[in-house]
């Protein structure tokens, strides 16, 4: 029998916590439940979740901060949870390395089913870095980078570089289709897929990370088109 998926919720509302628990437990998840961001980095350690629900407006250390700690360490999935719904809000949990972001009040039905797309994105782990030679599956190779969706690996100048799902995914959609330019909207649809309700900020903010890991090459660059979207740039 498989193993319980496990969800660390970490909200000081504690009947919205329970509600959340009753809601992942009828579906068969393992939950555990913190109050502050403290006692979510204790219990990060000691519980191994597969993915956790994060309050921003914590006691003491906010979600936020919680978030921007875990990250240091490890890539478990994260969804904030909040009751603002300012672009800027979003932006800023996203760009701290959130891979969803939820506003109070939510549909339970929906929670559960963005915590299962999330967690579907996470199923395949990241595989040892290989030569490009090495190389199987369903890769796109070009000078000093490899992206291959086959076991989730991306190499870098002869070196393995950690990331997301969604972002490796990003970078092989666009490096599929040299020169193609995709809008916002497009990449979006393509790479989150129906499920996902989101603002199209999300895709610069995957952009601009994956451009903080993956440096322009003489041979290629990711490419801003101002106006419309981006595109992978193969040049000539």
């Amino acid at each position: 029998m498989a193993e319980k998926q496990k969800v660390l919720i970490v909200d000081d509302d504690e009947n919205i916590a329970e509600l959340i628990s009753l809601y992942l437990i009828k579906e068969c998840y393992e939950t555990m439940i913190v109050n502050d961001g403290e006692s979510a980095l204790k219990a990060f350690p000691e519980f191994k979740p597969n993915i956790i629900l994060l309050d921003l407006m914590l006691p003491g250390m906010d979600g936020y901060q919680v978030c921007r700690e875990l990250r240091s360490t490890s890539q478990v999935p994260i969804i904030m949870l909040s009751a603002k719904g300012e672009i800027f809000d979003k932006v800023l949990g996203l760009e701290l390395g959130a891979d969803d972001y939820m506003i109070k009040p939510f549909d339970s039905k929906e929670l559960v089913a963005r915590v299962k797309a999330v967690l579907r994105r996470y199923q395949q782990p990241a595989a040892p870095a290989v030569s490009s030679s090495e190389q199987q599956g369903e890769f796109v190779e070009y000078p000093d980078l490899v992206v291959n969706l086959t076991n989730y690996s991306v190499l870098y100048k002869g070196h393995s570089v950690e990331m997301p799902p969604k972002e490796l995914e990003l970078l092989y959609f666009l490096a599929s289709s040299p020169n193609q330019v995709f809008t916002r909207e497009q990449l979006l649809d393509h790479i989150w897929g129906y499920e996902y309700v989101g603002d199209t900020r999300t895709v610069d903010v995957h952009i601009k990370r994956l451009r903080e890991k993956i440096k322009d090459h003489s041979g290629w660059a990711l490419t801003t088109v101002w106006g419309i979207g981006y595109k992978f740039e193969v040049k000539k």
